[in-house]
């Protein structure tokens, strides 16, 4: 087993030699290369204001010049590769030491209102699930590790991400190869902009107008040589100029408009061409890793003939080359093949994207697991709804302030009902559950010994707030939750229960009542999972749910003043409560 920080720490070192090694490398070439400028200029100064030497002279430092500069574009990328390389293994050990929080992405454009679990467990934002996992520099492949997180995948899914997990569990090479490929992946990648373009109306389709182009340059080429070279008549040489310009100015507002979009997209398709071409490298055996790799070889094949087109267009840039492209009609020429290949391929981008989206989150999911090397992947069980875990912690949580729990909802035992006194820990324990049941139906490894259990559909009420704008109060706004979490139990998957101090917005009577009414009635339903409470009139839920419900509690004790908690689940029904010792300890008067 390979230790990821000793891993990490070894190659941050290497890398910090080659990224120095670079840097000086960078300062020497641009030394020599001012250097050569400036004797460009003293040599100019000598052949044409002192006559010293003869003008050949100048193609000496021009030459030296010449030769640093395009010496130069291979040397600077690679100072920036080291540098990304850097930054790649530095935030792998701010992972391992718990340094991470606000240093990853932390966009929360990934949540959807429908959703009734990822604002409640963290799932994005800062500090969040996402944050730590995500390592995808696409906007593809985020948006695909989002999904995986916020919607339960398939059992055969579940399966497949996790043998394609494993193998690249230590495949740090290609983890980093992914990182430091393009300036900035995240920025040049643009899936919506990409695909739009690849699937617009071909703005040039005429089989006539793509046959008369090269014909038409070649007319020209032999009407000016047959002129000049042969004393042919000029009629003839303006009479196919004529027609040359006549085809030009028709299509002009065309070509500029297809030439013009597709350079806009030449820096996303490059660096999504030289993505695919590290992906399509490795050898895989896994049948995800295989079948994202047969979509790999096509769509490289393909992509390669765009780059081709998009590196001619480019050319045209060079002044030297600007008649050339006039007379070949270049623009006209590449704009057609262009078009021709979008009309070919363009509907294939969509699934390019996928493909590199899904190999980047399957790769994000298995630097956690090498980051990770303790961790289990679950069993994914396919009879009744069932969460059989051993030694249970928070992913989010150091290792080292995390108490582990079990929990064993097996058999005929569908939910506990966990009281105990404010801050012992009934909350992080439904946070625990929760976050490890979206890993585990991600794919991932999750923060336990062991760990069995069935597909879910996760309903949590741990963050259900009032509202100010439309008028709800925290209560209307949990019923609303809770007539939401029951219409979950209509679907094909059980539902697992997350209820953080359910109805805590009303009075002991009702709330009692009421909170029987709807936890008999997910239970009911199949639901199975936890409810939490202070309110020890509710622990009599259990006993009447009995046997599919049992009690649980945390405990806490005063020492010199202080509150003093374990965070330990114990079976039964809390005994005490720490509300006045808590106030006391704050210096209320009670």
């Amino acid at each position: 087993m390979i230790d990821p920080s000793a891993e990490y720490t070894k190659r941050l070192r290497q890398r910090r030699t080659l990224l120095a090694e670079s840097v000086r490398k960078t300062k020497t070439v641009a030394g020599f290369r001012l250097a050569a400028g400036l004797a460009c200029f003293v040599a100019i100064y000598m052949v044409f204001a002192l006559h010293t030497f003869s003008g050949w002279f100048i193609l000496l430092p021009l030459g030296a010049y010449i030769g640093l500069v395009v010496f130069s574009l291979s040397v600077y990328p690679r100072e920036q590769r080291a540098l990304r390389a850097v930054g790649f293994y530095e935030r792998g050990l701010a992972r391992l030491e718990d340094r991470w929080i606000g240093t990853g992405v932390t966009s929360t454009d990934f949540e959807t209102d429908g959703n009734l679990y990822v604002n409640d467990l963290d799932i994005f934002g800062e500090g969040s699930l996402f944050e730590l996992l995500c390592t995808a520099r696409t906007q593809s492949g985020q948006r695909i590790l989002a999904q995986w997180l916020s919607t339960p995948a398939t059992r055969e899914q579940i399966l497949a991400r996790q043998q394609a997990i494993e193998e690249l569990r230590n495949n740090v090479d290609l983890r980093e190869d992914l990182a430091i490929l393009g300036r900035d992946l995240r920025n040049d990648v643009r899936p919506e902009l990409i695909t739009s373009w690849a699937v617009a109306p071909i703005v040039l389709k005429s089989t006539a107008a793509r046959v008369a182009a090269p014909i038409l340059a070649a007319l020209l080429i032999a009407a000016g040589i047959y002129t000049w070279s042969y004393g042919g008549p000029p009629a003839f040489f303006l009479a196919a100029f004529s027609a040359h310009l006549a085809f030009g100015g028709l299509l002009h507002s065309r070509v500029r408009e297809v030439v013009a979009n597709v350079e806009s997209h030449g820096r996303e398709f490059s660096v999504l061409h030289a993505t695919l071409m590290r992906l399509e490298r490795n050898s895989f055996t896994s049948p995800l890793l295989l079948e994202l790799q047969k979509d790999f070889g096509s769509a490289l094949k393909d992509m390669n003939s765009l780059i081709r087109l998009i590196v001619l267009i480019e050319a045209r840039r060079n002044e030297f080359f600007l008649l050339f492209a006039f007379i070949l009609l270049w623009n006209s020429q590449l704009a057609f093949a262009v078009e021709a290949w979008r009309e070919r391929h363009g509907a294939s981008v969509k699934n390019w994207l996928r493909c590199v989206g899904e190999m980047e989150a399957v790769c994000a999911l298995a630097g956690y697991a090498f980051e990770h090397p303790d961790q289990p992947f679950p069993e994914i069980s396919e009879g009744p709804a069932v969460l059989d875990a051993d030694d249970l912690r928070h992913p989010l949580l150091p290792r080292e302030r995390c108490v582990p729990n079990s929990i064993h909802l097996v058999g005929q035992l569908q939910l506990l009902v966990i009281s105990g006194s404010n801050m012992s820990g009934k909350s992080t324990l439904l946070r625990t559950v929760g976050t490890n049941v979206a890993l585990a139906q991600a794919g991932a490894p999750v923060n336990a010994t062991r760990m069995k259990l069935s597909r879910m559909a996760i309903g949590a009420t741990l963050r259900v707030q009032d509202s100010l704008h439309s008028g709800t109060s925290r209560f209307y706004a949990e019923i609303q939750r809770l007539r939401d979490i029951m219409q979950l139990t209509e679907g094909s998957l059980p539902v697992l229960l997350l209820l953080d101090e359910i109805l805590y917005g009303t009075n002991s009577h009702d709330r009692t009542i009421g909170a029987e009414a709807v936890i008999r009635g997910l239970v009911e339903k199949g639901a199975i999972g936890f409810v939490t409470t202070h309110d020890l009139a509710l622990a009599k839920v259990a006993d009447a749910l009995a046997p599919r419900a049992a009690n649980a509690h945390f405990e806490d004790r005063l020492e010199d003043g202080k509150m003093i908690f374990d965070y330990v689940l114990r079976p039964g029904v809390v005994q005490r409560s720490n509300a006045l010792e808590l106030m006391r300890a704050v210096g209320l008067k009670v």
